[in-house]
């Protein structure tokens, strides 16, 4: 357990307010600095991205820099991301990056433009860098290179419908088991009659960051002694549970579903139980169907506890940009204190305490109930959160590879439990040998 418990500690300072002084080139900083150049973004077609990108012509005008903006589906995004780092292309200028994920690979490369000098020589006035969730800056720092700067803090969290649950006589889930225990009392009620009990991810890359949460409640890590660990009992135990769930109360087509997916189910009321990314709140909110009728928790606990997955994006600038500078200014902008608060208020949770403690974030969370869950939820995942999603080594978006086929497999019935994580054992240990 010593690496959920130091995850642990970590996220626990993500929410402490740091009060570091001014630094001296704050005094001569001038936001139209790099007036008429461009600057590419390659943006994930997520909420964070879409609520930043309705403030793109406030940047402009701010800097005079004209920001290309190239958005696609996460999939696409990384292989876009992909192609343009291997070829080591200036095409891209700043990225946005889950250290969670794709970190230890891509500083390891060197794509990563270091951020640490432009935080101390190039800072505006009121930006307050030590005022970002530690955990989250030192979760994107990598041999003394900080590859990106925080945009929010998530995790997945369980989101449900109160009126099913009222009307079939079903308690809130408290443990796991009660998961399963209500999506089986869901499947043979007439008032849930043709809607899915259950959802989660099932796309093979994307279900790990479910999917961890579980192995960790369970009891369950990734890896001991130095050799990947699903075939542990919490691993075996995990597995099963996890691909039962989906199997036999998921949508059809579940082995296809990320996030996108599940949040359209979800808010065209077309799942009972949605386990899926606190990030989504807003767009699972949106047109106020599901506001009234839903409840948002973290998953319950199992035999291990409680250890959620917290994580965040971030925004990177590329070792092969030829406008760094610039590109810098834009970071600035878009992780400033100000926009941070504009985006708590859509549903961006920060990763910044001053934002958190904004009045008018205060006010928003106050007018309605279901927000005030959704913080809750939040305060947890930075509590007692785990950031380790897939197994903690270089190649870490394989080993995702690794962990989604083998709850696909036993989900699709072409291998038992025993048999999906021995193949997983033997692909992932030889991938840790490649370290």
């Amino acid at each position: 357990m010593k690496s959920k418990l130091s995850h642990t500690s970590a996220l626990t300072a993500a929410i402490v307010i740091g009060a570091g002084a001014i630094p001296a080139s704050a005094q001569d900083f001038d936001w139209k600095a790099h007036e008429g150049d461009t600057v590419t973004f390659l943006a994930n077609n997520n909420p964070i991205a879409n609520a930043i990108l309705k403030y793109t012509d406030d940047f402009e005008a701010k800097t005079g820099i004209t920001l290309k903006v190239d958005s696609y589906q996460e999939q696409q995004m990384r292989q876009r991301l992909l192609t343009v780092l291997n070829a080591r292309s200036d095409e891209v200028d700043v990225f946005m990056t889950l250290p969670s994920r794709e970190g230890r690979q891509f500083a390891a490369a060197g794509w990563y433009a270091d951020l640490t000098p432009f935080t101390q020589d190039s800072v505006a006035p009121k930006y307050q860098y030590d005022d970002l969730g530690k955990a989250l800056v030192d979760a994107a720092t990598f041999d003394g290179t900080l590859t990106g700067i925080p945009l929010n803090i998530e995790g997945p969290v369980l989101y449900y419908r109160t009126d099913l649950f009222q009307s079939c006589d079903i308690q809130p889930p408290s443990s796991i088991a009660d998961i399963e225990a209500a999506a089986e009392a869901l499947k043979g009620c007439e008032a849930a009659s043709g809607i899915t009990p259950f959802a989660s991810r099932g796309l093979k890359p994307a279900l790990p960051y479910t999917f961890s949460n579980f192995l960790h409640n369970m009891g369950g890590e990734y890896m001991a002694d130095g050799k990947s660990n699903l075939c542990s009992v919490e691993g075996k135990v995990a597995l099963e549970s996890y691909a039962s769930l989906l199997r036999d109360y998921g949508p059809p087509g579940v082995v296809n579903y990320s996030f996108y997916q599940l949040t359209s189910l979800y808010r065209e009321g077309r799942s009972a139980m949605s386990f899926q990314s606190s990030n989504e709140f807003p767009s699972v909110m949106e047109g106020g169907a599901r506001l009234k009728d839903t409840a948002i928790i973290p998953l319950p606990a199992g035999d291990g506890g409680s250890h959620p997955t917290a994580i965040g994006w971030a925004l990177a600038v590329s070792q092969f940009s030829e406008n760094p500078d610039a590109a810098w200014y834009f970071i600035q902008w878009a992780t400033s204190p100000q926009m941070q608060a504009k985006l708590a208020l859509e549903g961006i949770a920060p990763p910044r305490a001053s934002a958190s403690d904004d009045e008018a974030y205060k006010a928003w969370l106050a007018e309605e109930p279901l927000r005030q869950e959704w913080q809750k939820a939040l305060d947890d995942l930075a509590k007692n959160g785990t950031s380790e999603v897939g197994y903690p080594i270089v190649q870490n978006p394989e080993s995702r590879e690794y962990i989604g086929q083998a709850v696909d497999d036993i989900l699709l019935g072409t291998a038992t439990v025993e048999e999906a994580c021995a193949t997983a054992d033997e692909q992932l240990n030889a991938l840790i040998e490649r370290e």
